[in-house]
């Protein structure tokens, strides 16, 4: 029996996952048959929550849904600042202790990249274990393009010469993207490397899960329920890189041409909610509404109340890669149509034809869609949520765990 190790930092005990892919992975691989053992740490990303209090704990053993999660004790953090690089080298180097008392891996997937892939990689070297680096995001890139950063800066240049080593090196690769051996044409990786060792798994939807919460987890909200009102929801983070104001600039066009039936919610958190709360007041807006946090649990039954969900990033040259973002999974199993304002690379909107990209970053014409969404007739807007609900069975995590069974067994 193959003994698989999943080194995820960010990776949160099930009740709490934001990012379920390494939950899920895990879980499904140990009811196929593998020991399974997750690393990850004790502070639980954005939030106040550190299951580890004292400072002489290394780690704590929980099992979770028949699966082995070792959190290794991290320092509190509560922005992207310096406290979390802290954090993350922390993370580092006492899984070196951690790993020596664990029994010997045969397989280590690996999520985080570039400097931070290092020691997980050396790990695997010295446990004689086959490597999977599971890519889920091009953090350097995103780093160049999100944040500003030089590509000539050193830390980058560095980061970049890491990240193409480690690549090189790793038995297999998955990219939650599809484009991702565009991107290693791209970087100039791609003749360096065996791509047959590249694969994709993208973030799907526990669909079982999804159902189940959907019906069980009913949410007491007077708009969210109220059939009459025309819904558009959004989920997720609300920071720079995600760019909530566009959004509320649309509500506020809506609100202005007097369709007041058209109301926005948002759920999510995040470091620019309190200054748009604050601008909407004092602007007057009153057709979005900001929710807050939600526990997972409680997204189904939201999204099954929403009558257009949105997917708004900002934009950058990184979605030429595409992307696979787990709001849009659930989007998509909510049977609700999509409107994405980023006409990303190997879309899946387009693929499945259960939305509309507006690829713009005018807010009138944003606005226009959504309005466009209103006045559709039932039967084109039925075809939206029907080809929703059929494209989720593709995206149910039982098929992907079976595609990720087979690169486990490649190595």
């Amino acid at each position: 029996m193959k003994n698989i190790w999943f080194i995820s930092p960010l990776t949160m005990p099930p009740d709490r996952a934001v990012r379920i892919r390494t939950n899920i992975l895990a879980k499904g691989l140990a009811k196929k048959g593998y020991a399974v053992e997750v690393f990850t740490g004790s502070k639980i990303h954005n939030t106040n929550i550190n299951l580890i209090e004292d400072n002489r704990t290394l780690y704590i053993e929980r099992e979770y849904e028949g699966v082995l999660y070792n959190h290794i004790r991290t320092s509190d953090y509560y922005s992207n600042g310096i406290l979390r690089l802290y954090n993350m080298l922390q993370f580092q180097f006492r899984l070196i202790k951690v790993a020596a008392l664990k029994k010997k891996p045969n397989v280590i997937i690996c999520n985080p990249q570039s400097f931070f892939a290092v020691i997980p990689y050396l790990i695997s070297r010295k446990y004689k274990a086959s490597f999977i680096l599971d890519v889920r995001d091009l953090w350097t890139e995103s780093i160049v393009e999100f944040l500003g950063y030089s590509r000539n800066n050193p830390l980058i240049k560095l980061s970049y010469l890491i990240e193409k080593w480690i690549y090189k090196k790793a038995d297999q690769i998955i990219f939650s993207m599809e484009g991702g051996k565009d991107y290693l044409i791209d970087r100039g990786i791609s003749n360096k490397i065996n791509m047959d060792k590249v694969n994709h798994i993208t973030n799907g939807v526990d669909l079982d899960s999804f159902n189940y919460n959907r019906n069980n987890f009913p949410t007491k909200d007077a708009i969210l329920n109220d059939e009459n009102i025309f819904k558009v929801i959004y989920t997720g983070a609300i920071r720079v890189a995600n760019n909530i104001e566009f959004i509320v600039n649309v509500a506020k066009i809506i609100y202005e041409t007097g369709n007041e039936n058209i109301q926005f919610l948002i759920y999510g958190d995040g470091s620019e909610k309190d200054l748009l709360v604050k601008y909407c007041t004092e602007n007057n807006i009153k057709n979005i509404h900001f929710k807050g946090h939600v526990d997972k649990k409680y997204i189904p039954y939201i999204l099954s109340k929403s009558n257009l969900n949105i997917l708004h990033y900002k934009q950058v040259n990184t979605w030429k890669y595409g992307g696979s973002q787990n709001k849009l999974s659930e989007y998509i199993a909510s049977g609700k149509p999509i409107l994405s304002s980023i006409d990303m690379s190997y879309n899946q909107i387009r693929k499945y034809n259960c939305g509309k990209i507006c690829n713009t970053d005018d807010a009138k014409v944003f606005a226009e869609e959504i309005i466009s969404f209103y006045n559709m007739s039932n039967d084109e807007y039925k075809k939206y949520c029907d080809n929703a609900s059929s494209a989720s069975k593709e995206l149910n995590y039982r098929k992907l765990i079976e595609k990720l069974q087979v690169i486990v067994n490649k190595v």
